[in-house]
C-alpha cells in the first residue's frame, strides 16, 4: 500500500479509479486519516491476490486501474467504510451510492469533525 488509493504491485505504482483518498498528513481533529485511509485498504486486501484492469496511465507515470480482491471492488470497499469518495469526473458516479451511505452511518471521515480543506482544491461535481 502507498496509500488509500495506490498500491504498489511488482515495483508499478497503480492509481485507483474513481474514488479519492485523503492525502499525506490529512487529519481530522486528532485522527490520522490518511493513515486510517491506508490501514483500511490494507485491510481489504489482505493476503489476497488483487486484480487490476488498466485504464491507461495518469500525469505522474502511475497505471490508472479499477482493482480487486476475490471479486470486491477495491473502491466500493474504501468509500463505503468512509475512508475515501467517490470521484464523479472519474467514476461516472460508480460509488457515488457507497459514498451516500457512508455519510449518513457516519462511517470513516464522515463520522469524524474534519475541517473544510480535507480535500484540497479538488471538485467532486
Amino acid at each position: 500500500m502507498i496509500d488509500g488509493d495506490t498500491i504498489e504491485i511488482h515495483g508499478q505504482r497503480i492509481r485507483l479509479s474513481g474514488f479519492d483518498a485523503p492525502e499525506r498528513g490529512a487529519r481530522c481533529g486528532a485522527i490520522n486519516v490518511y493513515q486510517n485511509a491506508s490501514l483500511a485498504l490494507a485491510d481489504v486486501i489482505g493476503l489476497h491476490t488483487v486484480t487490476c484492469v488498466s485504464q491507461g496511465t495518469d500525469r505522474y507515470g502511475r497505471i490508472v486501474a479499477t482493482c480487486s480482491v476475490e471479486g470486491i471492488d477495491l473502491g466500493h470497499e474504501l468509500v463505503r467504510k468512509g475512508w475515501a469518495r467517490d470521484w464523479p469526473q472519474y467514476s461516472q458516479r460508480t460509488y457515488a451510492e457507497d459514498e451516500i451511505s457512508a455519510r449518513v452511518s457516519a462511517r470513516g471521515i464522515w463520522g469524524l469533525d474534519c475541517p473544510d480543506d480535507l480535500w484540497g482544491d479538488r471538485t467532486y461535481d
